[in-house]
């Protein structure tokens, strides 16, 4: 094979060969250079949400759902002093949400829906109604256990209308699908380098509302992942107070530069939405049907319906399409056996178009027949 396997995966993702060279340097961690490549990409984060005035950009080494942890142990305060969160659940990143919130000692209560549609505003505006402890909500954007998007403008509504925090894990929709925080008022927002941006993963990033920073001081009980002591730190010497993932971070800048040249959030969702067109379509042609009504599925990973014939098995699926260079992703539903396919990276229509070849030709080797299914 003569080139890297494509990951149809939510993260990591496939990248571009100039990130991927931009990772062949070293970097000193207090050198002046990495300094400012630190302060730009905060800067330019900040402009993907047009955040500049309300908000700051706080970066944080490990994987997205590090800076989950480390936003609601920052942003909520001990249950003690008020705090109690509602997790808006409908997948199983939703469920984790709760989970971490809880073992951080944190009251958490849970609103739960179906897995295969998405929250509902409404419901969430009774809730608060009928329970006024609640601080703050946390609401998963693009919910990627089944590729269900979430109402985040119509939730963050509802919160500002009743005075309530709201915590946006928006990993697998920030910088694809539209978010403006000059419209929607949320507390923080949560991303990583490894998603939409088309970096590598190593990186968290949380935006954080300018108006609530101050009250953060003192809350987490974690040292490594207090956000409001890392802002504090970065705004005094412009450095990471531990060592950072330095190749990740200029790959990271190498990556925004290439999603400002080729048009930003627009282009970028554009690009996603055709992935996802082509995918299902294809994939359809086969036999093989979406999990999710086409008005609840977001354009970055797509579920599936495991072929109902006793020949399926997932791992030789799996083998078979990783032969011919796609690597998917295993269904994440409890009730239903699924495998999921993702639409984002630095890829188009022709690697869907392949993609959907390789799945036809692994079904073949498995003697599974493929085909719209009979009327």
């Amino acid at each position: 094979m003569d080139r890297d396997r494509i990951l149809l995966t939510p993260g990591p993702l496939t990248t571009t060969l100039r990130t991927k060279l931009a990772m062949l340097h070293d970097w000193g961690s207090w050198d002046a250079d990495f300094i400012a490549v630190t302060a730009s990409l905060r800067r330019r984060l900040l402009a993907i949400v047009h955040g500049q005035d309300s908000h700051v950009l706080v970066p944080l080494q490990g994987s997205g759902t590090f800076s989950v942890e480390a936003a609601v142990a920052t942003l909520v305060p001990p249950s003690e002093q008020g705090g109690h969160v509602l997790v808006l659940d409908n997948g199983a990143y939703c469920k984790r949400a709760g989970k971490l919130t809880q073992m951080m000692g944190r009251r958490c209560s849970v609103l739960g829906f179906a897995e295969d549609q998405p929250v509902s505003a409404e419901a969430l505006d009774a809730k608060l109604h009928a329970d006024p402890s609640v601080s703050h909500v946390i609401l998963i954007h693009c919910e990627t256990g089944a590729g269900v998007e979430n109402p985040l403008a119509e939730v963050a509504a509802v919160c500002e209308r009743h005075g309530k925090g709201l915590i946006v894990d928006a990993m697998s929709s920030f910088a694809a699908l539209p978010i403006d925080a000059r419209s929607v008022r949320f507390d923080a927002l949560v991303a990583a380098s490894g998603k939409c941006l088309e970096g590598v993963p190593g990186m968290g990033f949380v935006f954080i509302r300018k108006a609530v920073l101050e009250r953060c001081a003192g809350n987490s009980q974690s040292l490594a992942m207090d956000l409001h002591d890392q802002h504090t730190y970065m705004e005094k010497t412009g450095q990471w107070r531990f060592t950072p993932p330095t190749h990740v971070v200029v790959a990271l800048a190498e990556a925004i530069s290439q999603f400002e040249e080729l048009g930003g959030q627009p282009a970028r969702l554009a690009r996603y939405t055709d992935n996802c067109a082509v995918l299902v379509a294809g994939l359809s042609a086969l036999g093989l049907r979406p999990y999710l009504k086409p008005q609840h599925q977001a354009p970055i990973i797509v579920t599936f319906h495991a072929p109902e014939h006793p020949a399926y098995d997932f791992k030789r699926f799996y083998d078979a399409a990783r032969a011919r260079g796609f690597l998917l992703y295993p269904g994440k539903l409890t009730q239903v056996e699924t495998f999921r396919v993702g639409c984002i990276g630095a890829i188009g229509r022709n690697e869907m178009q392949q993609a959907v070849n390789a799945v036809a030709e692994a079904l073949q080797d498995m003697g599974i027949p493929t085909g719209p299914p009979a009327l």
